[in-house]
């Protein structure tokens, strides 16, 4: 990569595909780690076929965002996925052809291969912390649907997607889980005090209120030139609070290892927990149950509900189990190589 933010699109404007692949190669390491280590479900970080360029604004990038289901993305984790037998969420950057709008959008791909849909993201940052700006506004919109999709799998779990800044806003997890989601992945690029404080609170409230699993996930480490440093702590968390992993990012928390070498610095990339999804039927250990104790709000007509219920049980997924689910706790993607 360039030493400075201002070389970059004289450097690389040509070589868009290149960093594209690179990142792919980059995500499929991980993606086989995970799986050997059992994971099921495999969810990437935001923006996972690039670095994170919206801290500047600069047009080139533009020229990276490819179509959701046709583009070279889907086709590549789509055969990784098939081969792996493994549900693979990969967060994109997504140019939808005919209204030549661009998303930050998220890819579900089945066990199979097959494309169950994507997720737009619906709310869009742009401002500035005491770390740095970020300017997703000039890159990409809101969903154009505002939907709250939900995806059944065929590894028996039903799964919702809420991307960085979503996270946030009130009934968009409630609004999964009562839609039937039994997991939620949360893929970030997040920084700052202020998102590193809410970050370990926000995701084990709303599994706590919603009855629902929650995977975080969050870049970590610094990408030159811009070198702002994300803080990374991917964690997955339930209702009881936070789940144990069995693989935990930097070799801290339970499991781990597994031989030294690059399998050892790929487990350090990686949180894999296992999700008793039978256990989001159980009486919660407190003595509440905020689903049959809501009551209706007058904000509830403006928000459709989102005002903080839980959701009843969600779905009739019965003792499934998913052994384990991985989300990607990844240093910066590998840039591509000098040619």
């Amino acid at each position: 990569m360039p030493a400075s933010v201002d070389e970059l699109e004289a450097a690389l404007a040509s070589r868009l595909a290149d960093i594209r692949s690179a990142n792919l190669r980059h995500n499929e390491a991980l993606i086989r780690r995970a799986a050997a280590r059992g994971a099921r479900i495999v969810g990437l970080g935001e923006l996972c076929t690039a670095p994170y360029f919206a801290l500047a604004q600069q047009a080139f990038w533009r020229d990276l965002a490819e179509p959701a289901a046709t583009g070279p993305s889907c086709k590549y984790f789509s055969a990784i996925a098939r081969e792996l037998g493994v549900v693979i969420v990969a967060p994109i950057y997504e140019l939808d052809a005919a209204s030549d709008r661009r998303y930050d959008t998220a890819l579900v791909i089945d066990a199979d291969g097959s494309l169950l849909g994507a997720f737009r993201k619906l709310h869009i940052p742009h401002g500035a912390n005491e770390t740095a700006a970020f300017s997703e506004r000039f890159y990409y919109g809101p969903s154009d649907t505002n939907t709250l999709p939900v995806f059944d799998t065929s590894v028996g779990c039903r799964i919702g997607v809420a991307i960085c800044y979503d996270r946030h806003f009130e009934g968009v997890v409630g609004g999964l889980a009562r839609a039937g989601a039994q997991l939620v992945l949360v893929p970030a690029v997040t920084f700052g005090s202020q998102s590193r404080r809410m970050w370990a609170l926000e995701a084990p409230v709303e599994a706590c209120r919603h009855r629902v699993f929650v995977g975080s996930s969050n870049r970590k480490g610094k990408e030159a030139p811009w070198n702002v440093n994300y803080f990374g702590e991917s964690y997955f968390c339930g209702p009881e609070g936070t789940v144990a992993p069995l693989v935990a990012a930097e070799g801290s928390g339970g499991g781990g290892g597994g031989g030294g070498g690059v399998a050892s610095d790929l487990d350090r990339c990686l949180v894999i927990a296992d999700l008793d999804l039978a256990s989001l039927h159980d009486a919660d250990s407190s003595g509440w149950n905020l689903a049959r104790d809501r009551r209706p709000l007058p904000a509830d007509a403006q928000d459709g509900g989102g005002g903080g219920g839980q959701s009843g049980c969600p779905g009739d997924g019965g003792g499934d189990r998913i052994s384990p689910a991985a989300a990607i706790d990844a240093p910066p993607p590998a840039p591509p190589a000098s040619s």
